[in-house]
């Protein structure tokens, strides 16, 4: 058994003992040395995992098990919320619709919707993406607004996957302020050849961006007249998925009038 499948064994075991174990009891368990039992238990507790008890030596899993399980859970809950938006996308426009959340340098694709049309975008649920290539990845990093340098922290090197992927993190910083600013990513065959793409985040009640919905779009039918439109759609059917997540946008500051002098001139 390999090292990295060993420890999520014996990780599992532990959390489903549902109580404190002992270095014996792991020895037992996987009839191992009771030294290289405690080895293990140690390891689990250097990466977090696991927790020693100082007044029994007993160990028991962390609580950061529960932390990692409340967020896929709550990715679980926002992909059922939002799929009737991803629907409604996907039989206005026609083409490929998914969500996709941002794991490191890279998105993961939630959910999708196939375009039924002869030529179509493809992606699958579960694949990766190189999040600077991908209009929903733009998205999301946008959404995080990072500067240079936590942005280079982020990605690392960037590389080209196309000759119009973008391998210059000012030049992508850049890019993501303009994203920002007009509220939606563009991916114009940055990732694979012939394929486009669009994506906004989805916020929720916090006002985190917690997903985003984006369309791949073969390029030929990804004209600029073509993009603004699909991109409007996109723009909208997030601002409802956001609602749905309890996002609220605050009512816009109300105007500041001039005070009135004697040199002012009074319309009738």
């Amino acid at each position: 058994m390999l090292i990295k499948e060993f420890m999520d064994s014996t990780l599992e075991w532990m959390t489903r003992q549902q109580r404190d174990c002992r270095v014996t009891d792991l020895a037992q368990a996987f009839g191992m040395a009771r030294s290289n039992a405690h080895r293990t238990l140690q390891t689990l507790v250097e990466c977090g995992w696991a927790v020693q008890d100082p007044a029994t030596s007993a160990y028991r899993t962390s609580l950061r098990l529960f932390e990692l399980g409340a967020l896929v859970a709550e990715v679980a809950d926002i992909g059922t919320l939002l799929r009737p938006h991803l629907a409604s996308l996907a039989q206005a426009t026609g083409e490929t619709i998914h969500l996709a959340t941002l794991d490191g340098a890279e998105i993961v694709y939630l959910d999708k919707f196939d375009s039924p049309l002869p030529v179509a975008a493809y992606s699958r649920v579960g694949g990766r993406a190189p999040a600077y290539c991908v209009a929903s990845g733009k998205a999301l990093l946008a959404a995080a607004r990072l500067d240079v340098a936590a942005l280079r922290q982020r990605l690392g090197t960037l590389v080209s996957h196309t000759p119009n992927s973008i391998t210059d993190i000012d030049t992508l910083h850049a890019e993501l302020e303009r994203t920002r600013a007009r509220g939606y990513a563009e991916n114009r065959e940055e990732w694979r050849r012939g394929v486009c793409g669009l994506g906004a985040p989805v916020f929720n009640a916090r006002g985190d961006a917690v997903a985003a919905l984006g369309m791949s779009v073969p390029s030929i039918r990804f004209a600029r007249t073509q993009a603004r439109g699909l991109a409007e759609q996109v723009m909208a059917c997030t601002r409802d998925a956001s609602g749905t997540l309890g996002y609220r946008v605050g009512p816009a500051p109300a105007t500041r009038l001039p005070t009135p002098t004697t040199k002012s001139r009074r319309l009738e």
